[in-house]
């Protein structure tokens, strides 16, 4: 409590000391206009740059509107004035005198056509900015993910990995936050993994990789959060494109970017559908202690996925001043996932005793509806800004499979999940004087879900297929989100900090009809952010943050009910764990070396009540061919404490126009600590490794050839080990009909080496398993862009390297 007064006097005490130099000093409005001189069109996001004759370093300036205008405050004095647009040429006054209110005569900008092959160069590779909260990583033009998925981008995201399963973590860690716009989304879906894998990669503007959050976003995700940023063009008039691909394993699709713009309106879609096969495979041998035996399982998965997902919305700019969006989404997934198990049993002297093969035909079926509404106010003063959203989603998952085992139908499951979720958002930013800011803001996320499982079972007597009330329940589970926040950052000189304070409540209600059961659960924690940066020069600077993270259990992790992928192995959740609590510190530093730019972070966490998976032996068994197997039961818990350090730098060097070559590598050592239930030690070290190589090379010809070298290091825990994983992809690309279009081929998996191989150690069995989600794949695209200029792909993408923004 004394250090949260502490704080809260430090913030008064500034933003008097800001008030104060702004009643001494006297500062003056400049107004005026920036249009393009061959068109007359308004250049959106120019910027006017002010700098004092007599001191250099003093620097202001601002940003024109959607008309070109811009209304700047400065103090009066004798200045050099530029007018700046990228891919443009800069128009200056020099030693012009400001001394009261003016409005400066219109300026026209030519193009710089030398310049454009510069921003050719900027658009299609990806680049970064360094603000005091997060890292921004622009995709660009990633060969390798035409006609791929949002799944597929995020693998190519420095600090971002995605495993043989789909699941993303971040710096080693898969507890992360993923938003679409800022926001959750429908477009995530109840299964995130699998939703990522669907969403067109054609669609992502960028990806925001945020380590370190500020007080603005929500707490959940200890590794921190992504947020993924769509489309949307702000070119006037109809422009957009269209890529369509085709691809072995069979796969097929198309999608459309589509943006209209005239006066005060700006209509935007995204819309694709995608066809796509994804065969895998999967092995495991288990030993039992006790007697020697052995059980060799064998997995082929044969997967068919097949969705439309259409995003339409609507600008309307009231007036200069306010802004009204409204958006409509809808997502139709139909999916199917056929499993052929095979399961050999044998004795201690590898006699085979029994063979049984159960086959899973699943057939599932995904359905979201997305309204979403958006309020911008901005007021006189440059910054100044009042936004309110809301958001209403519904989602439906609907599973339904018949198992056979032994070519006979025994078993019929049938999954039925829906999920409602409202959210309420307002965030109020107020700049104070030249170099500070204040923001505050509620999030309200209200989520409900109500899962169905039924399981039947084939009685051999009646040859019906009976209700298993043992396995068969139904799980309502309702989330209810409440948080406020505020925070304050200013900037001295090269010095800048942000210091924010978050207070989050949630209730938890986890309600069990079949059962009886009911459980009710309310968790207030405070969660304060501090980031700070120095930027030693233009080209050099260093950040330090802080926040306090948490995991929340939901869901997947809560869920009761037994997933099976056979009738000796399944997963169960457990609806007794406890939120897990995280300090995180993250210090950064990056520098520029003409074509070589370094980036590099150290970080380290510290984790309370820290979710673990567990497996054992439940010691009950299943009759199978007339023997008694024993039932083994994967389950999360909460450990006692779990620690994160590691290092990690991305390099990228451009040595000519033709050719730039992007590195990344993690290291990273997770300590844990706690003891199992019946008081097994899970106490491990575990230390691994993640490196990325990505070069692109223009071939004669104009065709641009990229590869991209992927490797996750070996890693353990106290019951798994599991070996590395290598990966290449290749892809191949050319622009035709004068830039207008694009060709691309790629081929994922060059080698068919993204496997996962992991070893089990238990007191009662040891188990090796082998797991491929995906086998290698080839794919071709075909891109038309229409009324879009390739090389001024960059206007309009205005932004400093550093900012309060969340």
């Amino acid at each position: 409590m004394t250090k949260n007064i502490i704080t809260f006097c430090l913030l008064v005490l500034a933003c008097n000391a800001s008030f104060a130099q702004n009643a001494s000093s006297k500062t003056v409005t400049i107004t005026g206009k920036i249009l393009e001189k061959d068109t007359n069109a308004p250049l959106e996001y120019a910027t006017v740059v002010f700098k004092n004759a007599k001191s250099p370093t003093d620097v202001s300036g601002g940003i024109t509107d959607r008309n070109g205008n811009y209304s700047i405050e400065v103090k009066t004095g004798t200045y050099t004035v530029s007018f700046e647009y990228i891919g443009f040429k800069t128009e200056v006054i020099a030693n012009k005198s400001v001394m009261k209110n003016e409005n400066f005569k219109t300026q026209y900008l030519a193009l710089d056509f030398e310049a454009l092959d510069e921003i050719e160069i900027v658009a299609e590779k990806t680049t970064v900015e360094i603000r005091l909260d997060k890292k921004i990583y622009n995709v660009g033009k990633d060969l390798t993910v035409r006609g791929g998925t949002v799944s597929d981008v995020l693998d190519n995201v420095p600090s971002v990995s995605v495993d043989v399963e789909g699941n993303v973590a971040l710096r080693g860690n898969d507890n992360v936050r993923i938003l679409i716009n800022g926001k959750p989304s429908g477009l995530v879906g109840l299964n995130s993994t699998e939703a990522l894998r669907q969403l067109p990669a054609e669609s992502i503007e960028k990806v925001e990789v945020i380590t370190s959050p500020s007080a603005r976003y929500e707490s959940e995700g200890t590794a921190g959060i992504l947020n993924i940023i769509l489309k949307r063009s702000k070119l006037e008039g109809l422009n957009g494109a269209i890529t369509t691909n085709v691809g072995y394993n069979p796969s097929a699709g198309i999608n459309g970017n589509i943006n209209y713009r005239t006066g005060d309106l700006n209509i935007f879609s995204t819309t694709g559908y995608s066809y796509r096969e994804a065969p895998g495979n999967s092995f495991s041998s288990t030993q039992y202690i006790s007697d020697g035996d052995f059980l060799d399982e064998t997995n082929d998965f044969d997967r068919i996925r097949k969705g439309l997902t259409t995003n339409l919305g609507l600008e309307w700019y009231v007036n200069d001043s306010a802004s009204l969006t409204t958006s409509f989404l809808y997502r139709d997934g139909n999916n199917e996932n056929n499993t052929t198990n095979l399961l050999n049993q044998y004795d201690s002297n590898r006699n085979l005793l029994s063979t049984t093969e159960r086959y899973d035909p699943e057939i599932e079926d995904d359905k979201t509806i997305q309204y979403a509404l958006n309020f911008q106010k901005n007021f006189s003063d440059s910054g100044h800004v009042l936004t309110f959203d809301f958001q209403y989603e519904e989602n439906t998952e609907n599973e339904n499979s018949l198992v056979n085992v032994n070519s006979i139908a025994t078993e019929n499951v049938h999954t039925l999940e829906k999920q409602r979720q409202i959210l309420l958002q307002t965030d109020y930013v107020l700049p104070i004087g030249e170099n500070s800011q204040f923001e505050a803001g509620y999030r309200g996320n209200f989520n409900t879900t109500a899962t169905d499982f039924e399981v039947q079972f084939l009685d051999p007597d009646t040859n019906q297929f009976e209700l298993s009330t043992d396995l068969s329940n139904v799980l309502n589970f309702r989330e209810y989100l409440n948080a406020v926040y505020s925070q304050f950052g200013s900037k001295f000189g090269e010095f800048s900090f942000l210091l924010g304070l978050r207070l989050e409540n949630t209730q938890l209600t986890i309600d069990q009809p079949t059962t009886g059961e009911h459980n009710k659960r309310n968790f207030t924690g405070l969660f304060p952010t501090v980031n700070l940066s120095y930027e030693i020069s233009d080209r050099e600077n260093v950040t330090l943050g802080y926040a306090r993270r948490l995991r929340r259990p939901r869901g997947f992790f809560l869920n009761p009910f037994p997933s099976r992928s056979s009738v000796t192995n399944y997963f169960q959740g457990n609806p007794n764990l406890n939120p897990s609590y995280s300090g995180q510190f993250d210090l950064g530093y990056l520098k520029r070396f003409g074509k070589l730019t370094f980036n590099s972070s150290l970080y380290y966490s510290h984790a309370t009540d820290a979710f673990n998976y567990v497996s054992f032996d439940t010691g009950d068994t299943a009759l199978v061919n007339g023997e008694e197997l024993p039932i083994i039961q994967r389950t999360p818990i909460n450990l006692a404490t779990e620690d994160r350090y590691g290092f990690e730098f991305t390099l990228t060097y451009s040595p000519s126009k033709k050719w730039r070559v992007n590195g990344n590598f993690n290291f990273f050592q997770n300590d844990t600590k706690g003891d199992t239930p019946n008081g097994l030690s899970l106490d491990n070290t575990n230390t691994s490794w993640f490196a990325r190589l990505n070069n692109k090379y223009t071939l004669p010809g104009e065709i641009d050839w990229q590869t991209n070298l992927n490797y996750r290091g070996p890693s353990e825990d106290a019951q798994n080990k599991s070996e590395g994983i290598f990966t290449t992809t290749m892809a191949l690309s050319k622009d035709i009909f004068g830039d207008r279009a694009s060709l691309a081929f790629n081929v994922n998996d060059l080698f068919n080496s993204r496997k996962r191989q992991q070893t089990t150690t238990t007191p009662t069995y040891n188990a090796y398993s082998e797991f491929q989600w995906r086998e290698r794949s080839f794919n071709l695209a075909f891109t038309y862009r229409f009324n879009q200029k390739k090389k001024r792909t960059q206007r309009g993408d205005f932004g400093g390297n550093e900012d309060f923004e969340g």
